[in-house]
């Protein structure tokens, strides 16, 4: 089977997570995508959380497995950009390419000459993607943002995420909004590859941790656009319906339910409870009368659902009809049954540590290779395969490394 975008080239300047994990996505799509990085390396190298298995080798204990996920089956070639020969080896690179992706802001663009305009001269063709906090215009288009400031704190999603009105803002877990984003970078690049194909011009195409957040509560602002008030955020006694809330089960897991209109699971979740008595209790009567009562029917539903572990509940959900879910752990998805018919922990082959898991990107194709190619590369592995086969002969790519303009892991 091809790979869609077997046939691309990608140059990517960037770091951390968010547009290098829309790099990984194009690699797993076929892409050839060369990362560029400092002669230091990618700041997030080295920032990985260890392996807390008894069973792994020094080597696992050793490898970046965070920096892997975002950067896997791409080239490195270290450059330094702060010298006027590093962002010309840059701009050659790119004559050879269909996309230039980082997530610069557009002041360092200019100054690098990586901006739009400047590389139209050399690939008239070009996608120019750019990813960054809060866009490219705009009082802020200059501010660095990450996810937790730009996704998840300006957007509102973590005021909008806390339990009640006294509730404690928040932390989301590691590259969530970056990931996201990603996402949203990758249809970019998609659909401006088809317009440059049709045009022969060159597209500019751009998304923010910012825009891409306010897009994931879209439902939100639908209404909120229009009336600019607050949106209520309701603890869990609070919530509009029972059959669509969430509970503890007898071994502290948990589980949540979606289930609405509600009068049409009332009945139903309390056979499934064993506590038919309450569709007759006057309490609970109808939609009104269980939002009113709703912290004394939580506190029912909370004792009644300590009786059994969470396992042992989904069967009985499972036989009665019931939308629901287990709120797994994080530790629990890679070993779920569901999660692994999907494939969505596959297995990269790296040449010395061997075999690991990594994270599938959320999409399948049934007649194309698509998936992790390979492990991340080290800092500037392939640096000099990659300026010979630019036409740089040894001792050209050598001069460059001693001059500082290039690095090579193959110095180590």
């Amino acid at each position: 089977m091809t790979a869609p975008l077997e046939d691309i080239v990608v140059i990517e300047v960037d770091s951390y997570m968010a547009a290098p994990g829309a790099g990984a996505i194009l690699a797993d799509l076929g892409a050839r995508v060369v990362k560029v990085e400092p002669l230091s390396g990618d700041p997030m190298r080295g920032l990985s959380r260890p392996l807390k298995r008894n069973d792994a080798s020094d080597a696992m204990r050793a490898y970046d497995f965070q920096f892997d996920v975002d950067n896997r089956g791409k080239e490195s070639i270290a450059i330094a950009l702060d010298k006027p020969e590093g962002t010309q080896l840059v701009r050659e690179l790119v004559a050879g390419a269909q996309v230039f992706m980082c997530n610069l802001l557009t002041n360092r663009q200019k100054k690098f000459g990586l901006d739009p305009e400047t590389l139209f001269t050399i690939k008239p063709d070009l996608v120019h993607a750019t990813l960054t906090g809060y866009g490219t215009t705009g009082p802020d288009a200059q501010r660095p943002g990450y996810d937790v400031t730009a996704f998840f704190g300006r957007s509102g999603l973590y005021d909008a995420s806390r339990e009640g009105d006294d509730g404690v803002v928040p932390m989301a877990r590691p590259a969530q909004g970056d990931h996201t984003t990603s996402l949203a970078l990758v249809g970019s690049i998609l659909a401006a590859l088809r317009l440059a194909e049709r045009s022969g011009e060159g597209q500019v195409v751009e998304t923010s941790l910012y825009e891409t957040a306010v897009w994931t509560q879209a439902s939100d602002y639908a209404v909120t656009a229009i009336d600019h008030a607050p949106v209520r955020r309701r603890a869990r006694k609070e919530m509009l319906a029972i059959t669509a809330n969430r509970f503890p089960c007898g071994d502290g897991k948990w589980v949540v339910f979606n289930m609405l209109p509600d009068a049409a699971y009332w009945t139903r979740m309390c056979q499934a409870l064993d506590v038919e008595e309450l569709a007759e209790d006057a309490r609970f009567a109808d939609s009104r009368s269980r939002y009113q009562n709703m912290a004394e029917l939580i506190d029912i539903f909370d004792a009644t659902l300590a009786k059994k572990s969470r396992d042992e509940w989904g069967e009985i959900f499972d036989k009665a009809g019931l939308i629901w879910g287990p709120v797994l752990g994080l530790h629990e998805v890679p070993q779920d049954p569901h999660a692994i018919e999907l494939g969505m922990f596959p297995t990269i082959e790296h040449p010395t540590m061997g075999p690991y898991h990594t994270v599938n990107a959320p999409m399948r194709f049934a007649t194309a290779d698509v998936g992790p190619r390979g492990p991340a590369p080290a800092i500037g592995q392939h640096t000099e395969a990659i300026l010979v086969d630019q036409g740089y002969s040894a001792g050209e790519v050598s001069a460059m490394i001693d001059k500082g303009i290039v690095g090579s892991s193959a110095e180590d």
